[in-house]
């Protein structure tokens, strides 16, 4: 890879990076995706790989998201559970 890719690449993510540490998150968003231009163009063919895989990325998330959720209300559930029984051992007193 060119210096001058490299330069681009880390300045455009260094950029990114502080942009989102500022809130500033659709300018943080333009440079990333400067950076990623660059480095698409240096890998087309990784890059290429990535978009096809893509869906069964987006599939695999959300079924680690449904997951996490299912995980929440179970925990929800017994923090309920063990709330009332606290409040049913407090009216004995």
């Amino acid at each position: 890879m060119e210096n001058w890719k490299l330069a681009v690449i880390a300045g455009a993510t260094g950029t990114a990076a502080l942009l989102l540490l500022k809130h500033r998150r659709p300018a943080a968003v333009l440079a990333g995706s400067v950076g990623l231009a660059v480095l698409a163009s240096e890998y087309p063919r990784e890059f290429k790989r990535i978009r096809e895989e893509l869906p069964s990325y987006a599939r695999q998330a959300t079924r680690y998201l449904d997951l996490a959720i299912k995980v929440g209300r179970k925990i929800e559930q017994l923090a309920e559970g063990r709330a009332a029984l606290a409040f049913e051992e407090l009216g004995e007193f």
